[in-house]
């Protein structure tokens, strides 16, 4: 099968692989994204392998061609910094993006494939206690139901919409189950024949599971769960089908100590993963698609990326160190690259 990885980074634009990670390839110089830009996030039209989405400095950008090329998105996201992109699993048309640091942190909604955009509710606050500017670091489309969108906020709460996001409420409270309001990700498995919908909140030091739509929460610290390790970071689903889950846990940021965790239960016991080689900082971002559960990469904060074909159950550290990791995904297509000065190794 041929495929394009794709490494988003934050000082090096996205750096792209068609050949199995054994070259790779900067952005050109004439590109929406500048080369050395900061890319925050990545998405790839489920449908569509070739149309892909990057949330960078420079705005929200489409790429048609595998991730080769980009161009910017117009309306109401033009010029922010995109933090976060969700596409809705039931009409990829539809997407959701997240702004933040150093722009306002805010959401943005797309009903034309990403091609334009409108700022949706609610309003949050240009500051905040933890990281001084919020961040909208998660999106979720529910896959049973496309009118719920949750979101959470870097210092700014978990927040859920139950009308396509005209109207949202916020469900972190002290006096809650989600008592934190540093929310690092959102995830939601689809009910099955033998298991109710499962939605996962993550914030900076704990994980929340939810079997009842959100009614109530079974949270644990991560500290007491993943045998002292606190910070954490994100969570994936495997394949969107699928009742497995991996998590990217550590000791801080950018952290020393940090593992890949895998769920076989929609996220209530997980087990550590063998790694084949000491990461050097807490895994940041992991990448998978639909078209080969097996085929899983996953970044670390400084640079190191990791490679499982066996569905995350063991992982290789590739040969080539990035800048700051910041998203890996993939697509089964592949991408027309082209070598230019200094951009192959």
């Amino acid at each position: 099968m041929d495929f394009t990885i794709m490494v988003a980074t934050a000082g090096q634009g996205i750096l792209r692989s068609n050949d199995d990670g054994k070259t790779w390839h900067r952005l050109g110089l004439k590109e929406a994204i500048e080369f050395d830009g900061v890319v925050r996030a990545l998405a790839v039209d489920p449908g569509n392998p070739r149309r892909v989405y990057a949330g960078a400095d420079a705005g929200l950008c489409i790429s048609d061609d595998g991730g080769a090329h980009w161009r910017l998105a117009q309306g109401a996201i033009a010029g922010m910094t995109v933090w976060s992109i969700a596409i809705d699993p039931n009409d990829a048309r539809v997407l959701y993006a997240g702004t933040g640091a150093p722009s306002r942190a805010a959401l943005f909604k797309s009903t034309d494939a990403g091609e334009t955009w409108l700022r949706l509710p609610p309003e949050m606050p240009e500051f905040c206690q933890g990281v001084n500017r919020p961040r909208l670091l998660t999106i979720c489309v529910d896959p049973d139901d496309s009118a719920q969108v949750w979101f959470g906020v870097e210092e700014g709460g978990a927040w859920r919409s139950r009308d396509g996001g005209q109207h949202f409420e916020r469900l972190d409270d002290p006096r809650k189950p989600i008592r934190s309001s540093d929310i690092h990700a959102i995830s939601i498995l689809p009910a099955t024949a033998s298991a109710p919908k499962t939605i996962l909140v993550l914030t900076v030091n704990a994980v929340y599971v939810s079997d009842d739509d959100g009614d109530t929460w079974d949270g644990k610290l991560s500290k007491q769960r993943f045998d002292g390790l606190y910070y954490t970071r994100t969570v994936t689903p495997i394949a969107r089908s699928a009742t497995e889950l991996l998590l990217a846990i550590g000791d801080g940021t950018p952290g020393h100590k940090t593992r890949l965790m895998r769920s076989d239960d929609r996220g209530r016991n997980w087990s550590e993963t063998q790694l084949e080689t000491a990461p050097n900082s807490t895994f940041w971002a992991i990448g998978a698609h639909d078209a080969d559960p097996r085929r899983l990469y996953a970044g670390t904060k400084y640079g190191d990326l990791f490679r499982s074909t066996d569905g995350g159950y063991s992982w290789q550290k590739e040969w080539r160190e990035f800048s700051e990791i910041t998203a890996v995904a993939w697509t089964p297509t592949k991408a027309p690259l082209v070598a230019h000065a200094q951009s192959t190794d």
